[in-house]
């Protein structure tokens, strides 16, 4: 694959990312909103909220067995216009089964989107030969970033969620219809000739066993999302409640969290060339237990902020790192493994506010700060499935160019 060609599949590639980015903080930050034009009880709403990762979770499932037929830049071609749609229908409708159908249309999306993405971003490492993957999650959270921002300037001037979404939607979709042109992920016939080495035997690990090698990524994975879940559903509220903030100052931990883990993403693949992903990835473990122990004995809202800050800078390198530890651990089933690996990102979703709210219920939410932390530094234990300590992309160990971009990550 030419030097051009990667480029312009990093960039397109890198516009998805930020473009989803957008998308998820345009809903998550409206939920308020959406419940109220709906009429969405309080009783109702978890499960509307839990029907979007869950059928995300199965439609990575059933990514994993298309990308056997078609290349995960097709997939990522369709879902991320129906991504777009689906948020647009959220704002469109006026009955309660139409905002239903949309959020599981939307939840369906977003699995078949995140799933490709992450296949492309991890093969398109392999073929740079170079720590990229933390750039993609860095556009992720510029993305993110935008559409909070977008979202405040909606509810600032009280406009309907149909005039809040419809004009980013008109701008995303066609932008990222062009720039599907250049996605990169190699002919498909290029993968399917490929006889012998690293594809041969990642296939082979994948039919024996790859369950089982890949569990300690999953946990990671999980508890990682656990995380930062506690950060998005719970930082205003512990400010707030616990540590005794202003309702306007109980907002801003999660800007700083955004904000850091921007920027904790846009240096990390410099980090991982320098040192390898096992030190960063220790590091950043380190990192985002501290900031729960800090949030954890937190005299007041400004020493709670930095503990939130410091687990921005920690959290934003684990999740790039494990899909791309997967992609290294199958070379030559990467694709499957990345599915699999991304529905434990919804778990994580998933069990991670209900378990913080229990315990902060039950004990107390300053207790209930520590289990993730303690979750979040399991991932020690599980460093090693990230490679060996040599094991980097960059400096002397950076490859040459000489790989192309098989669908499955695949060396030729």
């Amino acid at each position: 694959m030419t030097d051009a060609r990667l480029r312009h599949g990093r960039a397109s590639l890198a516009l998805s990312f930020f473009a989803q980015g957008v998308a998820f903080a345009l809903l998550v930050t409206r939920i308020p909103a959406i419940q109220d034009r709906y009429g969405i009880s309080d009783g109702l709403l978890p499960a509307f909220l839990a029907a979007v990762p869950i059928l995300a979770g199965v439609a990575s499932v059933i990514t994993e067995r298309l990308v056997k037929r078609v290349a995960p830049s097709a997939v990522l071609r369709w879902a991320q216009p129906m991504v777009l749609l689906a948020l647009l229908g959220v704002a469109a409708g006026s009955e309660i089964w139409q905002v239903a159908v949309a959020l599981g249309g939307f939840g369906l999306a977003v699995g078949a989107l995140d799933a490709s993405m992450n296949m492309l971003g991890v093969s398109l490492q392999r073929a740079y030969g170079r720590s990229i993957m933390l750039g993609f999650h860095a556009a992720y959270s510029l993305g993110g970033i935008a559409g909070a921002s977008l979202a405040w300037v909606g509810a600032h001037w009280d406009l309907s969620l149909l005039m809040s979404y419809l004009p980013v939607v008109l701008v995303l979709l066609p932008t990222a219809l062009v720039g599907s042109r250049w996605y990169a992920d190699g002919e498909r016939a290029e993968r399917d000739s490929e006889k012998g080495g690293d594809a041969e035997k990642g296939a082979g690990e994948w039919q024996a066993g790859a369950f089982k090698l890949l569990l300690p990524l999953c946990l990671v994975m999980t508890f990682a999302y656990i995380g930062d879940s506690t950060v998005s559903n719970w930082s205003a509220k512990y400010l707030q409640d616990v540590l005794g903030s202003s309702e306007e100052l109980a907002t801003v931990p999660y800007n700083a969290y955004m904000v850091t883990t921007l920027l904790g993403r846009a240096v990390g693949d410099l980090g991982v060339r320098r040192f390898g992903t096992v030190a960063v990835v220790r590091c950043g473990t380190v990192l985002a237990a501290a900031g729960f122990g800090v949030v954890a004995v937190a005299p007041g809202a400004w020493v709670g902020m930095l503990g939130f800050t410091m687990l921005g800078l920690g959290l934003c390198v684990i999740v790039p790192q494990t899909f791309a530890a997967a992609g290294r651990l199958f070379p030559g089933a990467s694709d499957a493994a990345v599915a699999r690996l991304n529905v434990f990102n919804y778990v994580g979703f998933l069990i991670g506010s209900p378990l913080v709210g229990a315990l902060g219920d039950a004990w107390s939410y300053r207790w209930a700060m520590v289990v993730p932390m303690v979750l979040v530094l399991v991932t020690l234990w599980y460093v090693r499935s990230f490679g060996a300590d040599t094991a980097r992309y960059g400096g002397v160990h950076e490859r040459p160019r000489v790989v192309d971009v098989g669908r499955g990550g695949n060396e030729v």
